[in-house]
């Protein structure tokens, strides 16, 4: 998956590029090829980055629970005393 990501980024920037490399001759052709590049960008590869980075990961340790506060008091009165 980590190989996945990173060859999906780099054609995306190769798709930035090419759009801005033709838009001064063919802004039709330039825009479309920018404009599928974003949306690959935000539909296709956030996605599926957020779900590779989040998905071995326990919830309950980022939600404010009354157990974790309890933790994050204790540990502030272990620094300062």
């Amino acid at each position: 998956m980590k190989y996945f990501l990173r060859i999906l980024f780099f054609g995306i920037i190769l798709g930035f590029i090419a759009g801005f490399y033709l838009k001064p001759d063919d802004p039709k052709t330039g825009n479309l090829i920018i404009g599928l590049s974003v949306c690959t960008l935000f539909f296709v590869l956030m996605p599926l980055f957020v779900y590779h980075r989040w998905r071995k990961k326990d919830l309950k340790d980022y939600m404010l629970t009354k157990e974790n506060i309890k933790k994050m008091m204790n540990h502030e009165q272990d620094k300062k005393g």
